[in-house]
């Protein structure tokens, strides 16, 4: 396993890879307010059988923050640029919320480079967008600390709260360490983003997966996807919106056998 840099045109994305050089590449990309470290309770099973590439999203962890707003196309660009950069013209895709929109884009405009595509707790439009400016405000007055309690409310049930805290203690860390400019223009792609009328153009096999509890991107948001992407299954966890934490065996297993199927 390594950590490095690659340099986009001047823009540097923090990086990190799992698994043997020769097996089939897989490319994970992060919600919005978290890191690659996202991805840590799937890692020891997918780096067993993929070539696992975990990328912090622009603006997020130690990947560079540039001028917002931005766009989820931009978000989709980069993910081109950041495999170019690493020699896969081909992968797997699993995306979570941010991740998600952005693996939609791909699929739907750049499709010939995923194999496969995993979009997990997301929605072509984002219910609610109006209430993105209000996280905008108030983390541009307070930082990401005025806004980590009442995310972590909607990222985990409150069982999963009460039962695993050091989880949700590592989680809401990694949220606080977001740097805040970078969260407030990547807040705007997802605000601005509706990538409805591109759904049908997805041609890949797709696995949708919902949380029961999810309350940013609900289960109806989830079979909205699955209903205009052809052959699209459909999986609903026991979780909130982070449910590849809080169900992560679940997930892990699920996305696995979706794969290799």
């Amino acid at each position: 396993m390594a950590t490095s840099f690659v340099d986009l045109g001047g823009t540097r994305f923090r990086c990190r890879i799992d698994g043997e050089p020769a097996a089939p590449a897989l490319v994970l990309s992060n919600s919005l307010g978290t890191d690659l470290h996202m991805w840590d309770p799937q890692i020891p099973e997918f780096a067993r059988r993929f070539r696992v590439i975990r990328y912090d999203t622009r603006g997020h962890g130690e990947s560079a923050v540039t001028k917002g707003p931005y766009s989820i196309e931009q978000l989709g660009r980069d993910v081109l640029g950041v495999m170019d950069a690493l020699g896969v013209e081909r992968a797997h895709f699993c995306g979570l919320s941010l991740g998600g929109m952005t693996g939609t884009w791909l699929a739907a405009n750049d499709g010939y480079r995923i194999d496969r595509l995993v979009l997990a707790n997301t929605a072509a439009r984002i219910p609610n967008a109006e209430a993105y400016d209000t996280r905008i405000q108030n983390v541009r007055a307070g930082g990401m600390q005025a806004v980590a309690p009442a995310v972590i409310e909607r990222w985990f049930t409150p069982s999963f709260i009460a039962l695993h805290g050091e989880e949700v203690a590592r989680t809401r860390a990694m949220l606080e360490r977001c740097p805040a400019e970078g969260y407030i223009a990547a807040c705007a792609a997802v605000r601005d983003m509706d990538q409805r009328g591109h759904l049908k153009a997805i041609t890949r096999p797709t696995l949708v997966i919902a949380g029961m509890h999810d309350v940013p991107t609900p289960p109806s948001e989830a079979r909205a996807l699955v209903d205009a992407i052809g052959g699209a299954q459909y999986l609903e966890l026991p979780a909130s919106h982070l449910s590849n934490i809080e169900a992560a065996p679940l997930f892990t297993a699920a996305v696995l056998d979706f794969l290799y199927a």
